[in-house]
This record gives structure tokens, sequence and C-alpha cells, in this order.
């Protein structure tokens, strides 16, 4: 089952997503309640952890989603929003927290001149990004930043939806606590250096780094959440990064050094993980620093992972303007 928000009929909906076209849960329940003559009721809005794993909706949704699947002609054909032109929006678009992984993949790490650790030596490196100013709906540009514009690079990266309150989870049973998957692109600027007359400090790289992260715009997320019921094994999932159609990145999430369940351990030992919260967990080899390929304005980026689908993203010069009216 993959559900998405789109703007429907001019308010935000939730959704059935499907690579072909998108049916708003409403317009699906009223075509189930009309073919079977029953009575389903489904939670309105568009919070989709009402309808997935751990949503009080989810049995209800899941019945809608199966029954289109095994009766596509009892939904009519203007019930279906073609994927290509839905104005699609960012699946959880005001989580409380959104928790990111630097160096989870060896490739990643050793392509940018580092040694990667076992599992067994290390912990995850972790850092956040402010969800109101940086996560982008699906087909919407990232904005290369004025104040720094010419090492801007992508991330592509196996996002995970929190279903339920969560601390102190164990490696053996975290992945209890996913609602589902999406994809993050976690835009970046390699070369983001504050004060260019500063004096050195000694955390300064690791800040520059940091502050690199945070520019607004740069979370791409979405097209939709796969629930996690319908995704066997997280750690099986093929990702791919085309830019402007030429693939960049592609790897699996076989390679993570963490796992997700062992990043949701180490996070929930510290700190409390709320419905709706997202941990990205890294990105594989490809990046464009490698090769001092950076985004320009007119690029488009396009980051699949399997059972998922297709996050595009294309790319703008910054305008004050523009960044106020993209803003969730």
């Amino acid at each position: 089952m993959r559900l998405c928000r789109v703007q429907f009929h001019g308010r935000p909906c939730a959704a059935i997503y499907d690579e072909a076209g998108v049916v708003p849960l409403s317009a699906a329940l009223a075509a189930f309640n009309r073919q079977t003559g029953r009575q389903l009721e489904l939670a309105g809005g568009d919070d989709l952890l009402d309808f997935l794993p751990h949503g009080a909706a989810n049995t209800g949704a899941r019945q809608l989603v199966d029954w289109l699947a095994a009766n596509p002609a009892g939904l009519a054909p203007e019930a279906v929003i073609p994927t290509a032109t839905a104005q699609l929006l960012v699946p959880i678009p005001r989580p409380n927290k959104i928790f990111l992984l630097a160096g989870n993949y060896a490739d990643h790490i050793k392509e940018g001149g580092g040694i990667a650790a076992e599992q067994a030596e290390t912990f995850p490196y972790v850092f956040m990004k402010p969800a109101s100013t940086t996560l982008t709906d699906p087909g919407k540009p990232i904005f290369i930043p004025a104040v720094s514009p010419r090492a801007i690079d992508w991330e592509l990266e196996l996002a995970v939806v929190v279903g339920r309150r969560t601390k102190g989870a164990m490696e053996s049973n975290a992945l209890e606590s996913v609602a589902g998957y999406t994809i993050v692109n976690d835009i970046s600027n390699r070369k983001f250096r504050p004060n260019s007359g500063r004096k050195e400090r000694q955390r300064d790289s690791f800040f520059d780094w940091l502050h690199g992260k945070w520019h607004d715009s740069f979370c791409p997320c979405g097209p939709c959440v796969a629930a996690a019921d319908s995704i066997g094994d997280p750690q099986k999932l093929d990702m791919q990064l085309r830019l402007n159609g030429e693939i960049r990145q592609s790897s699996s999430t076989a390679l993570q050094i963490f796992p997700v369940a062992a990043v949701i351990e180490f996070i929930s030992s510290f700190v409390t993980l709320e419905p709706g919260d997202i941990i990205s967990t890294g990105t594989p080899a490809g990046v464009g620093h490698t090769t001092g390929t950076y985004l320009k304005p007119g690029d488009v980026m396009q980051g699949s992972i399997t059972s998922i689908g297709t996050l595009t993203t294309p790319v703008a010069a910054e305008r004050s303007t523009d960044v106020i009216d993209q803003l969730h």
C-alpha cells in the first residue's frame, strides 16, 4: 500500500498512489460503498499517519486499496488524477523531528577520502534539518542559495516514517515502530563558509558542514509513503538517482553500515521518537562532490527506490519570494 498527499479541489487530501494515477481516498471510499452496498467509514483529512500502520484508520485504508486493486473498473475515470499532472505534496508535512545520517554507506565514505569503520566499532552519525523550511514537495524545485551557490549536491536516501511513540527500542523489534518508508534527497552545500574573513576556530569545519545542510528547500521528500507492512525487508531496496537523465547513484540499502533497525535502536536510546518523525538513513556513493559536478538552475533530479517510487526535483536559482511562497 502506497499513500500520498495531493492537492485536490483546492485543498490537500490523502490519496492512493500509483505511477499512472493517484486516487483520493474519499473517491475510493465513495466507489467502494456504491459498488459493494456497504457503508465503510473512514476518517477524513490528509494526515497519512491515520491510514498507515499504527493509525486508527489503517484497516479501512488497506481494505480500500485491496478492493481497488481487484476492481479497477469500479472507479469512475474522473476520480483518477494522472500522476504526471498531480500536485503532490510532502507526505508528512510537519514532522516534529527530521533526523538524517551521515556516513552510513562505506562506499560513500571512501569516495570522500574517509575510512569506513565496521558497525561494532562506531555509532551512527546523526544530524537534523528544520522541517518547516527544508521540506520540499515532489515536483517543486530546490533553490540554489544566493549566499553560497557553487557547490550544491544531491544525496538520495531511504527515509523512515515513525508510526508510534518509541523509546528504548531494541534492534530486534525496532521495525515494529515504523509506519512506512519514503524518499528523501538530502541536498547539501559542500562549500558553505559563513564569514569568509573570519578567524578560524578548531570546530569551524564541522559547523561549515552542518550549516551546509540547513538551507531553505534542502529536503525534498516523497512522492508517497509505502506502508511498512508492504515492504518485507528495508535492507533489500535498490536505489538510483538520475541527474538530467544520467545515472549518478546506483546502489542498495543492503550496503548500509547501520541498518534501519539499528538506527532506530540508537536514536531511541536517548531521544523519544514520535509519530511522524522522519529518519533519513544516509546516501550511497555517487554524489556530485566526488567529481566536482554540482547542481545548477535548470537541472532535474529523479531519485528512485524500489517499492516506493520516484521523487522528481527540479533546480532553480533562489529568489526570496519563491522560497517564501514554497514554505509549508
